[in-house]
């Protein structure tokens, strides 16, 4: 378990991250897998291909490689290691006291999460782009490191950390950003993190939570709220409708990292479905979707899509 340590004084911060050297960043988080097998290359190659215009729908999967844990992995993902859950939308609308824990579990986060690369699935889909054969991407991730690979055409399904939303105002402001004024609001204020969550939370005890000041909105006073769609919340509808309309000018579509439990990207599996694309899924264990593909691999993302030649 990764652990960080945050000291303030009004002039000196200092973070001390440290994780289990046996494992290193790419390791910690990826469930095992079975040896790459050559025949089931050579199928996804087929179906990359024949594919013109492809869509590729991404999940937590495809960022374990970069250190990210994920929520549903067996024995590494955070339902299997801890009893911990991720915050609900209501709860974090609803009430400050929750707010105060989420942003002060955050800030101390956020220095890690924010560092994450993208690894070599990242850069292959990035690629592929570039080649013009990636028609559209959709992830369900929020931490940014398709764009940090380069990703253009691309939908954020469910928001971005990096990205900072007033409940009232709706202005948007850099995660950085606020970062600073967390620090300038909290000059003496110190915690020490037990663990790290696959959205940058952090899990701190009351006692450290209580004394954290949390800024409001430069503009007006409201409420801040990082611009991604809480457990519990919906996908805008034009957004959903964007990815729909994307979905039937493709003709395949490839699931990376995405055991497809949460129905706003299964939706789009059915949409596929009903339009009679070939689907493919590229994901360590079972998905929702397994009966619906015509081919299914068990494999690190960062090991096999590299592996594919996209022209």
């Amino acid at each position: 378990m990764s652990g960080l340590t945050f000291r303030s004084t009004k002039a000196h911060w200092t973070a001390n991250l440290s994780r289990p050297c046996s494992h290193g960043p790419t390791g910690l988080f990826v469930p095992p897998s079975p040896p790459l097998d050559p025949e089931k290359i050579k199928e996804l190659q087929r179906f990359i291909t024949l594919s013109k215009k492809l869509l590729v729908i991404t999940g937590a999967g495809i960022s374990t490689e970069s250190g990210i844990p994920d929520y549903r992995s067996e024995k590494v993902g955070l339902y299997a290691r801890t009893d911990r859950r991720p915050i609900q939308h209501v709860d974090f609308i609803r009430s400050a006291p929750v707010r105060q824990r989420y942003w002060a579990r955050n800030f101390v986060g956020w220095p890690q999460f924010s560092s994450h690369q993208p690894n070599p699935a990242h850069w292959a889909l990035s690629n592929w782009e570039k080649l013009g054969k990636l028609h559209w991407l959709v992830t369900q991730n929020v931490d940014a490191l398709h764009s940090k690979a380069g990703n253009q055409r691309l939908t954020e399904l469910h928001g971005c950390m990096h990205r900072v939303l007033c409940l009232s105002c709706g202005e948007q402001t850099p995660r950085r950003v606020l970062q600073e004024r967390f620090r300038v609001l909290n000059p003496s204020w110190s915690a020490e993190a037990q663990g790290v969550a696959p959205d940058g939370d952090v899990f701190l005890t009351e006692e450290q939570v209580r004394s954290f000041q949390v800024p409001s909105c430069d503009r007006c006073g409201g409420p801040l709220k990082p611009d991604v769609v809480f457990f519990g919340d919906t996908v805008n509808p034009d957004k959903v409708d964007f990815v729909h309309r994307r979905v039937k000018e493709a003709d395949s579509l490839l699931v990376v990292g995405s055991s497809l439990q949460v129905y706003s990207g299964y939706r789009f599996i059915l949409t596929a479905r009903e339009k009679k694309l070939p689907i493919a899924i590229l994901n360590i264990g079972p998905t929702r979707s397994d009966d619906l593909a015509c081919l299914k691999l068990d494999s690190r993302c960062g090991e096999l899509l590299p592996l594919i030649d996209p022209q």
